[in-house]
């Protein structure tokens, strides 16, 4: 059976997190990734995080289903590797500075020139174009500006961050999006182009409505905690035992039945309470009755009363409990591979889950340089000629 992306061919010559990350998820699916890595280093990201025998563990999930061909692109002769491998490929990512790969001669001009059905996907902080455009941006920053740090955390405290980069990830499936919309407009027979993803504008755009509200009225969404202010109810409630539960009771049927549920009749038959509109302008009164009943069971009682009730509820989950779960198992969510350095690993699965075409973990990440005699001999190089431009650290 054919991957989704079989025959697509992709040239990432990103590094960390967001061409990456982008480069990836596109390998999961069938398509060939070359990876582009700086000689005798390679991508930051081997070094990041939780080492295990002197390789990042995290590394080992973004880097599966890729070739790692070593390139100084800085030098005449790694641009014109880099070239070649243009000529072939359906896509090319990369998350540099704007203005980078124009400095190394591998700008649109030069790509689109070597293929004229070529798509670039740029992945930067602000954007191809713009008063900011030269700004370096990282995942911090553009969740800053985008509007997410402003309203995550407790109204009495500073903004903080999730544990994670997420206005990478988020900007990685943006730019995947244009690259599978760039691929059906060749398909029907367009010309190739640019994809200008921006990390900020990748953050703002899962913001909702904080701007419009903003624009109708001057309000300012804030940071509130665990609640989620306008939508109820949707909190974390403390139980008997010290533990919490997520429930999200915020659809009028719902709510109905979570207040069956906890018995509180009079508060599911108050006319004002039927609709969310209704229920926001008193999420205090329901967040309290709510929370008087669940801190008179244990998480277990919580959770299994809100399933009773076909309420959504759920426990805060660490790692370990995601590694233990059943449903990640049965959904095969919990890969078992074998990483470069020759020890098992628990990694995660591939997703989106699709039924015909399912995407799969082909290749395990590569070791620095691994596939670069293959791919430069696959362009024309001759074995002679690998051999000259690694003595040059060329490759």
């Amino acid at each position: 059976m054919k991957a989704p992306l079989d025959g697509i061919r992709v040239l990432e010559l990103g590094s960390l997190i967001a061409g990456p990350f982008c480069a990836k998820t596109l390998g999961d699916f069938g398509a060939e990734v070359i990876k582009i890595e700086p000689p005798g280093e390679g991508d930051g990201l081997r070094k990041w995080r939780r080492m295990r025998n002197g390789t990042s563990l995290w590394w080992q999930v973004q880097s599966r289903n890729k070739k790692s061909v070593t390139c100084d692109l800085r030098r005449p002769e790694g641009q014109e590797i880099v070239r070649r491998l243009a000529r072939r490929a359906h896509l090319v990512i990369e998350n540099f500075r704007p203005g980078a790969l124009e400095k190394w001669n591998l700008g649109w001009d030069a790509l689109s020139r070597e293929n004229p059905k070529v798509i670039l996907v740029r992945i930067s902080g602000y954007g191809q174009s713009g008063p900011y455009r030269e700004r370096p941006g990282f995942a911090p920053i553009a969740e800053a500006l985008g509007g997410m740090r402003y309203i995550t955390g407790f109204p009495d405290r500073p903004p903080v961050r999730p544990n994670l980069s997420l206005g990478d990830t988020i900007a990685a499936l943006h730019g995947v999006i244009g690259a599978l919309l760039a691929l059906h407009h060749i398909k029907n027979g367009g010309a190739g182009q640019i994809i200008d993803v921006a990390l900020y504008e990748s953050v703002f755009n899962c913001m909702e409505s904080l701007l419009p509200e903003f624009d109708a009225d001057g309000t300012v969404r804030e940071r509130s905690g665990s609640a989620l202010p306008g939508i109820a109810p949707s909190n974390l409630y403390p139980c008997r035992d010290g533990s919490y539960v997520l429930i999200a009771g915020n659809a009028d049927s719902l709510y109905r039945r979570l207040m069956s549920a906890i018995g509180r009749d009079d508060l599911r038959d108050d006319p004002a309470l039927a609709r969310n509109d209704g229920r926001a302008a008193q999420m205090q009164r329901i967040d309290d009755a709510i929370s008087h009943w669940t801190t008179s069971k244990t998480q277990q009682e919580v959770l299994a009363a809100m399933e009773a009730a076909e309420v959504p509820a759920g426990r805060i989950y660490s790692a370990a409990d995601i590694a233990a779960d059943p449903h990640y198992a049965a959904r095969g969510m919990l890969q078992k591979i074998i990483a470069g350095d020759g020890e098992p690993l628990t990694v995660p699965g591939v997703v989106p889950v699709l039924t015909g075409t399912p995407g799969t973990i082909r290749s395990r990440a590569p070791t620095l340089g691994e596939h670069t005699d293959e791919v430069l001999g696959e362009i024309g190089y001759s074995g002679a000629e690998i051999t000259n431009l690694r003595k040059q650290a060329i490759v």
